[in-house]
């Protein structure tokens, strides 16, 4: 399954004003990016794929651009997937990036 590459690299560009580290694993038929082992963002055929702490679940999925993601007809836990309208900016990446990087960071502690 491709992803889009050149979302690839935009993330990739983003991600560089963290200096934390972040990795990269190819899942879900793309490749995720992942902040000390814990899934933050990846593309996956031409959606972002963005991890979302549970209590902001119900207010994100309301966003034009968003729905649950599911491969089995069944919505994860704290996914989603946002259409490529909703990433069209840098800034818009950008805060799906921090949003992503929020889950993660709340399953450090």
């Amino acid at each position: 399954m491709a992803y889009d590459e050149e979302l690839a690299k935009r993330i990739r560009n983003a991600i560089t004003l963290f200096p934390e580290g972040f990795t990269e694993k190819k899942m879900f038929g793309g490749v995720a990016f992942l902040y000390q082992g814990k899934m933050t963002i990846g593309p996956v055929k031409n959606d972002l794929m963005v991890r979302v702490i549970d209590s902001k679940m119900e207010a994100i999925l309301k966003q034009e651009s968003v729905r649950p993601m599911e491969f089995t007809g069944k919505p994860m836990k704290e996914f989603i997937f946002v259409s490529p309208e909703g990433f069209k900016t840098e800034e818009q990446l950008q805060n799906w990036i921090e949003l992503g990087l929020e889950h993660a960071k709340s399953k450090l502690k």
